[in-house]
């Protein structure tokens, strides 16, 4: 999984490249910028990890930008600052955050931050093909819906113009259906065993 690292700071950044690379592919940006080129590239990462403090384009900006592109919603941002007063974490997250860190982190704390980040990721890109495939099937079904007026007798049903057809034939106008005739048992005994034997009786 591609992961973007977003760290002015070039030692701070080699160190969480060194922690991350070897679960993911990592990137690196050197600014707020060079980030949101990296996101709405081609083949971008789903996810991010950006500073907060950066030149150009601070991570906050960033989050904000990625929240205006609704193609973008899947993307999972994770917010690295030194910054731990409870009124940048909430700023933090009214911009788009998913999830917020504090520097100096934890090594194995940002390891499990990230590992829920590419579940997340990972669940909704499911989901999405999920529903691609149910809309899929969805536009590929015609339903029959409402109540249809049918004969008691010869079970023909009245269709929209007033006129009196086939179950078969409203059925196939009005579905994907299509119909292959056979003889059900108690057909095959009432009817046409009977006219077997009625053959069979005047070839003798």
């Amino acid at each position: 999984m591609k992961i973007l690292l977003a760290e002015d700071d070039p030692i701070f950044a080699l160190l969480l490249q060194r922690l991350l690379q070897t679960e993911y592919e990592v990137s690196l940006a050197r600014d707020g910028m060079e980030a949101w080129k990296a996101l709405v590239a081609e083949d971008a990462p789903q996810l991010a990890v950006l500073d907060w403090l950066m030149p150009q384009m601070d991570g906050i900006e960033v989050c904000r930008r990625v929240r205006h592109r609704p193609e973008m919603a899947s993307t999972y941002l994770i917010l690295l600052t030194s910054r731990d007063h409870i009124k940048d974490i909430l700023a933090g997250f009214a911009a788009g955050a998913d999830d917020y860190l504090v520097k100096p982190c934890d090594p194995e704390e940002l390891r499990a931050r990230v590992r829920v980040g590419r579940r997340v990721v990972e669940l909704q890109s499911a989901l999405g093909a999920h529903v691609a495939q149910l809309q899929q099937a969805l536009a590929s079904v015609r339903q029959l819906q409402g109540l249809l007026p049918i004969c008691s007798y010869c079970k023909r049903i009245r269709n929209d113009e007033n006129y009196w057809e086939q179950l078969e034939t409203y059925v196939s106008e009005h579905s994907e259906a299509s119909f292959s005739h056979g003889i059900c048992p108690n057909c095959y005994q009432s009817i046409m065993k009977p006219q077997i034997e009625s053959i069979r009786a005047d070839k003798r």
